[in-house]
């Protein structure tokens, strides 16, 4: 009897229901979409530097842990010093430069000899540099851009020509030649970073050490790849989760008050109809009970929607652009906790308005 009176209920009054399964789906979507959005990015980070294959990395001291906002500053030199240490097989150095030219792209200066001995590229298409103007492409990269070989891809008001097409998760997206970035970004026989493999991993820790031993490194950032690796975390990135709780925020306040208004007028509505409950024997539990459920199956219906959405957008996301989303199960369910407790909560004050009601007052009521 209580759920067809609630279907009625919510039939009766399709626009305002609409409305309310709109605003639960908008909540559920940006949290998916946007926390999605920066634990892709996150993720897509990790692994992409661990599909670099080295096992050790050096930064300049001083320096971010995000190794994309390194300042190109080490002597490429010091890679001649590196490479005669014990139990080091390779060191490559590279140097990073941000671009927003139609997309914010980090571009990797890459010596490609020593970059490809750490783990080779997986060429699609084409194959390695030719010329100082060449420049690598990933495959993610290409979504959407059509792009082939021998097209111009411009960059620092300067144009190169693509020479590859490699399988993606490999640092970077964009890789050009290491002389060519270090002349476009006014720092020649300079590096942002190396990027060390050891003869065996079981060496790692005896190649960090041996590192920061060498006269003048002890303050160089020296990381095994495993413990770099390990920062990438939202807990690591307090900027991270401060925007995460900010969004979560945002997204209850908008699910609050759109379910309060819409639940609020619909008491105000049927202030008749509760008063012939109550006049029936209903009891003020019984009809906080048919609001809240009435609540509830609107946050489930916003729910489902929200779901919907927010994978249909990531999937168009990943399929027209290099912006990875990542919604996980378990931020699934997060996000549901969130939409319900929120939409519950928005409707406790009218639910409580409307079993106050004196059952005459309600009759009486026009």
């Amino acid at each position: 009897m209580m759920n067809k009176l609630i279907v009625s209920n919510l039939a009766h009054r399709p626009v305002r229901s609409a409305i309310s399964i709109i605003a639960v789906a908008l909540e559920v979507t940006l949290i998916l979409l946007i926390v999605g959005f920066a634990l892709g990015m996150l993720n897509d980070s990790r692994s992409r530097q661990a599909g670099i294959g080295a096992d050790v990395i050096v930064l300049p001291p001083g320096s971010s842990s995000i190794v994309g906002l390194s300042d190109a500053v080490i002597p490429v030199q010091i890679a001649d010093i590196l490479s005669k240490l014990p139990h080091v097989a390779v060191v490559s150095p590279v140097i990073l430069k941000v671009s927003t030219a139609g997309a914010l792209q980090t571009v990797w200066g890459i010596d490609l000899h020593s970059f490809d001995q750490l783990r080779p590229f997986n060429y699609l298409k084409g194959g390695p540099f030719e010329g100082p103007n060449d420049i690598l492409v990933d495959d993610i990269y290409t979504n959407g851009k059509h792009i082939k070989i021998g097209d111009p891809v411009p960059l620092f008001n300067h144009t190169f020509r693509v020479c590859g097409i490699v399988a993606h998760g490999k640092g970077a997206r964009l890789f050009v030649p290491l002389a060519t970035l270090q002349e476009l970004n006014g720092s020649p026989g300079r590096a942002s970073g190396f990027y060390v493999k050891a003869d065996a991993p079981a060496n790692t820790d005896q190649v960090v050490s041996g590192i920061k031993n060498v006269h003048g490194m002890s303050t160089y950032v020296v990381q095994s790849m495993a413990s770099y690796l390990s920062t990438f975390t939202p807990d690591k990135y307090p900027m991270l989760s401060t925007f995460i709780n900010i969004v979560i925020g945002i997204s209850v306040t908008i699910g609050f008050i759109v379910i309060f208004q819409a639940m609020y007028a619909a008491v105000m509505e049927r202030t008749r109809e509760i008063g012939i409950l109550k006049s029936l024997g209903a009891s003020k539990l019984y009809i906080v009970n048919v609001i809240l459920r009435e609540t509830a199956v609107l946050a489930v219906g916003g729910i489902i929607v929200g779901m919907a959405v927010s994978y249909v957008a990531s999937l168009g996301i990943e399929r027209h652009t290099t912006l990875p989303v990542q919604i996980t199960p378990g931020w699934l369910l997060y996000a549901t906790v969130i939409a319900i407790v929120g939409s519950l909560a928005g409707a406790l004050y009218p639910a409580f308005k409307a079993a106050q009601k004196d059952p005459i007052d309600a009759l009486a009521y026009e």
